[in-house]
């Protein structure tokens, strides 16, 4: 990647990158999933395989001040089941990335997000009024069963495009979550997994000096909306939060396919 070219953005482009930023702090701390926005306007602001290596030491960022906001509500079973199966959806990620192009993996990760999105919708229905603090959903057959494919799931989408963030929306809404718990658990899931991603971005060329620079001016743009989101989310319901959630993911799915 010729990331010399990164440089050569406009005023206004870089304000739309700030902006995108900013989201990020605001969907770690209120609503997960929403950087979906953030992750269309780097894509449409730089080369798209660049976009990749750029955000996600941005998504790092927003991880550690998500960690330090809610890090006394995460769920680690839940996480303990989680991790082995995203650690192969990263390695196949990381072989699709090696030969797809980019409208592969934006049809195919579209495609996913939608498809999850509808699951849950349908799930959530079904599901009587009222959820513990404590989700069960990985002590029964069926609920490893979809970690697992959750997992795997969310840990393809995360490498090839960061955006595994509405992949694990969808599992964290079906297992049960309540808000807190919800923003806890996906907290230290993704600061993890980004952690993990920066040998694989980095030995496909997609991080390097430049592109760190380029962070090193944005990242300042994820502390005011992470602030932001801290104080938003004690004044969202629980159903408010959950159609937001669904909501972003829906959206992130339909601009991947049609744009």
């Amino acid at each position: 990647m010729n990331t010399m070219t990164l440089w050569h953005i406009s005023g206004w482009e870089f304000a739309a990158l700030a902006a995108a930023a900013l989201l990020v702090g605001f969907s770690k701390t209120a609503v997960s999933g929403a950087n979906t926005v953030s992750l269309a306007i780097f894509a449409a602001v730089l080369p798209a395989r660049a976009s990749t290596g750029v955000l996600l030491p941005i998504l790092i960022v927003g991880d550690v001040l998500a960690v330090l906001t809610y890090r006394r509500h995460a769920h680690w079973p839940t996480l303990w089941r989680l991790f082995p199966a995203v650690a192969a959806g990263v390695v196949i990620g990381t072989l699709f990335l090696v030969w797809a192009d980019d409208a592969v993996v934006r049809t195919s990760i579209g495609a996913i997000l939608l498809l999850m999105a509808g699951v849950t919708v349908w799930r959530r229905r079904k599901a009587e009024a009222g959820a513990d603090d404590e989700p069960d959903a990985v002590a029964t057959r069926s609920g490893r069963a979809k970690a697992r494919s959750y997992g795997v799931l969310g840990g393809f989408t995360t490498m090839v495009a960061n955006a595994g963030g509405p992949v694990m929306s969808m599992y964290l809404l079906s297992a049960g979550f309540r808000k807190l718990g919800f923003l806890g658990t996906s907290a230290f899931f993704f600061l993890i997994v980004n952690v993990t991603k920066v040998p694989f971005s980095v030995g496909l060329g997609l991080i390097d000096g430049h592109s760190l620079l380029l962070d090193a001016a944005l990242a300042a743009f994820v502390v005011p909306g992470a602030l932001i989101g801290k104080w938003a989310v004690n004044r969202i319901n629980q159903r408010l939060f959950e159609q937001l959630v669904i909501a972003a993911t829906i959206i992130g799915g339909l601009q991947l396919l049609l744009r």
